[in-house]
């Protein structure tokens, strides 16, 4: 790639739409991202992501892809809906191979070589599809398929394998409310956080583990 210099600095071009977030937020998204199948412990577990439509919708909605970027994938999903559907079935593999690798890891023992190989095909494809560009004196991630229905695949993709393949990957701990299965980023100092969110689940179980006792 070549790159223009400007008095010892990269020249200053237009800023992709969607720029490498930091690590704090990859591991947010990719959470998240496990997180749509929610309920896991349960018989019942909650699917979020039950079309193309709702794929991109969580997409914009974690600032992944603009507004406008999402009406357009939308839009061509609705003129092509067996791609999206297929696409839809690799954004869900994605995600199943990414919570086989954090659980896991949280349990100390070895991914799964199936989880491993999705993963890593999905961070292929992400990376085959972009290009760095300078942007503020630095080097910057953008993808050149705005229109490519498997653009949002790739973008999670980006965020999952950079929280994988960070220490604070170990950091990740399942929610200890039997019937919720969330997942999130401990970053108490003693690493001490049992619950995705202590006025919900946290509350909810020691009113629980209360009744249980009286």
């Amino acid at each position: 790639m070549a790159t223009a210099v400007e008095s010892g600095q990269m020249a200053r071009r237009r800023p992709p739409a969607n720029p490498i977030p930091d690590q704090s937020l990859d591991a947010d998204r990719a959470l998240a991202f496990v997180n749509t199948l929610s309920g896991r412990p349960t018989p019942a577990p909650a699917e979020g992501l039950v079309s193309y439509d709702a794929l991109v919708g969580w997409a914009r909605d974690q600032r992944l892809v603009s507004p406008s970027a999402a009406e357009r994938l939308q839009a061509l999903a609705r003129k092509h809906p067996h791609q999206a559907a297929m696409v839809l079935g690799r954004a869900r593999d994605l995600r199943e191979a990414l919570h086989g690798v954090i659980a896991a890891i949280e349990a100390d023992r070895l991914p799964p070589a199936a989880a491993l190989d999705t993963l890593g095909r999905s961070l292929a494809a992400a990376y085959a599809h972009g290009r760095l560009v300078p942007h503020e004196g630095r080097l910057q991630w953008a993808y050149e398929g705005d229109d490519d229905l498997d653009r949002v695949v790739w973008e999670i993709a980006h965020a999952t394998g950079r929280l994988v393949l960070s220490p604070r990957v170990t950091r990740v701990r399942a929610c200890a409310a039997g019937d919720c299965g969330w997942w999130f980023l401990d970053e108490t100092k003693n690493h001490s956080r049992r619950w995705c969110d202590m006025k919900l689940c946290g509350n909810r179980e020691k009113l629980r583990r209360f009744r249980n006792k009286s």
